[in-house]
């Protein structure tokens, strides 16, 4: 494919490109963690047609790193996505299972069409189900999210509609996510004049943003790409 614009943004269809090499690449290159999932949703005349899906890491258990058990896995679920001493671990994992006091987390990642970037919805629900209300998970973020949002809330963090599911998700405003994405790649211009700038666009911007939900890309997806 050819090389991605100079303005830190994304058309449709690279994103698309982008979206499917990095669920791939997650999936291959870190099996002991859930995948991500390309959903395609049924067409409505009110929404654009440029991108046919999206990314989606669902039913994610986020666990606070001081709890008695290692970080992110969620045990006596028999959960065979939780790993063991001798595989890496990270702050999440899929759950089997449901327990009351642990909160689960969907991940969705959708093209926005006018600030033409990939952007970060998401939804914290109990172990009943019960969606629950930013101020009852907020704890479960990074110190830097925590304070980030102690000083601009609406700003950072926004409540609105799902584009495709018409319910109420957080999401990552996405204003800055541009200007973020061309000072990146012009710092390292032989990224964005390769053919598979749009693939490494989507990892390196997930590195940044994952992280601010407490989701961080997993070393070895890393691993691979600096190996590449």
């Amino acid at each position: 494919m050819s090389n991605i614009s100079g303005d830190g943004t994304l058309t449709p269809g690279e994103f698309r490109v982008a979206a499917f090499a990095f669920a791939e690449r997650w999936k291959s290159s870190v099996s002991a963690f859930p995948p991500w999932s390309w959903l395609s949703p049924p067409k409505h005349p009110w929404l654009s047609n440029e991108v046919d899906g999206y990314l989606a890491l669902e039913n994610v258990c986020l666990l606070d790193s001081s709890e008695e058990n290692h970080a992110g896995c969620c045990t006596d679920l028999e959960d065979p996505h939780c790993c063991g001493d001798d595989e890496p671990i990270d702050d999440a994992t899929l759950v089997q299972s449901r327990r009351d006091d642990f909160r689960y987390y969907d991940f969705h990642v959708i093209y926005d069409s006018s600030y033409r970037v990939p952007v970060l919805y998401f939804r914290a629900y109990s172990g009943d189900g019960r969606t629950l209300l930013l101020s009852e998970f907020e704890g479960d973020l990074p110190a830097d999210s925590s304070e980030a949002l102690v000083k601009s809330k609406w700003t950072f963090i926004t409540q609105e509609e799902h584009p495709y599911l018409n319910r109420p998700w957080y999401k990552l405003h996405p204003c800055g996510t541009s200007e973020c994405m061309k000072l990146l790649f012009q710092s390292d211009t032989s990224i964005r004049a390769t053919s598979g700038a749009a693939e490494l666009y989507l990892l390196s911007w997930f590195s940044v943003v994952g992280r601010m939900v407490g989701l961080s890309i997993p070393y070895q997806m890393m691993k691979c790409e600096n190996d590449t």
